[in-house]
């Protein structure tokens, strides 16, 4: 069992919402320009924060690449957003479940290293292909 208590792994958003209140990375509108993209992106990072602490792992380094992407795409528009905006909606629910998964395991006195460690692979690999939709000259932008 962790010495670190599964609140202190709630994502700070999810925690300020009132007692009863649905915690969803879920955006009930679809992204519709870059502050809604960023807003989205951001609350992927923090999930993911999440899953790398129950993984055991340290907060990593900032990537300008990771940080301008919701910049990069939506200037990109087009197609490319189209399909960035479905691949952070189903990462969000893939993030989502995961970590209440990983929870529960917790909760139960169990350890979630090394489901927490497959859940961060497979994020690692869904925000590389992401960012790689984003045109190369844009990419940088953030």
């Amino acid at each position: 069992m962790s010495a670190i208590p599964p609140e202190s792994f709630v994502p700070a958003a999810a925690a300020r919402l009132p007692a009863g209140q649905p915690r969803s990375l879920a955006v009930t509108a679809p992204p519709r320009d870059g502050a809604a993209v960023a807003a989205r992106w951001g609350a992927i990072l923090e999930a993911a924060s999440v899953v790398a602490a129950l993984a055991g792992r340290g907060p990593e380094a900032p990537d300008p690449l990771v940080r301008g992407f919701p910049v990069a795409i939506a200037q990109a528009g087009g197609q490319r957003l189209i399909v960035a905006r479905q691949a952070m909606e189903d990462l969000s629910v893939i993030l989502e479940t995961g970590i209440r998964a990983l929870l529960s395991v917790h909760a139960r006195g169990a350890s979630p290293l090394a489901a927490a460690e497959a859940l961060w692979a497979e994020f690692r690999g869904a925000r590389d292909a992401l960012v790689a939709l984003a045109p190369p000259e844009r990419r940088l932008l953030g």
